[in-house]
């Protein structure tokens, strides 16, 4: 059963396949526009504007808090009682180096503020800090898909393993479009989306 959505979708895979379109277009108008510099950077507040932005057009609830519990396999996030003082625990989180970042980008996963699209926005939300504090950004496209998804598995009971997958793959080329747009399309391979190339869906 597909989620409710504002397109009136109600198979699974027409809705996949619509999402990943429409914010990938998105993602790729907030770097384009300038918009995405213009978040605040490392807070909810600035992660619930880029949610909202990527699926405002799909999802009533974009950019809102998820209001049920969900889980990823035995994995379960953080429960909807605790989850305002979670993200007031992270938002105050200090994020003045690496280690710090991605502690802090570790327990926004656990979190997992929305009731989808969590994995989608936060990568990009976590390179808006690397890029203000650090001035670096991750190349995605070098981040191996099950590597990752392993080491974020494990990163709430041991996080080391994160942080080198992700060290390894910094970048100084934070205002390179193409690095942005690979980026995007590595993040959604993640999650299982992987029909759509970012560059495709840019304007002429």
């Amino acid at each position: 059963m597909a989620l409710q959505n504002k397109l009136g979708l109600t198979d699974e895979v027409a809705l996949a396949r619509a999402e990943e379109k429409l914010s990938k277009q998105k993602a790729l108008a907030l770097y384009d526009t300038g918009l995405l510099d213009t978040f605040p950077v490392g807070t909810f507040a600035g992660l619930a504007k880029i949610h909202a932005y990527l699926f405002g057009e799909i999802y009533d609830f974009a950019g809102q808090l998820r209001t049920v519990n969900i889980a990823k396999g035995n994995f379960r996030f953080a429960p909807v009682i605790y989850l305002h003082a979670a993200l007031e625990g992270i938002d105050a989180m200090p994020q003045s180096t690496f280690d710090q970042i991605i502690e802090k980008y570790v327990e926004m996963n656990v979190a997992h503020p929305f009731r989808e699209g969590n994995g989608r926005s936060t990568r990009i939300w976590l390179d808006c800090i690397l890029k203000k504090e650090l001035h670096q950004v991750v190349d995605w496209s070098r981040v191996d898909k099950e590597d990752y998804l392993l080491a974020m598995e494990r990163s709430p009971i041991r996080d080391l393993e994160i942080k080198t997958l992700l060290r390894a793959a910094l970048t100084d080329q934070i205002n390179d479009r193409e690095v942005y747009m690979k980026g995007i399309d590595a993040s959604y391979h993640y999650e299982g989306y992987q029909v759509f190339k970012t560059e495709t869906l840019a304007p002429d």
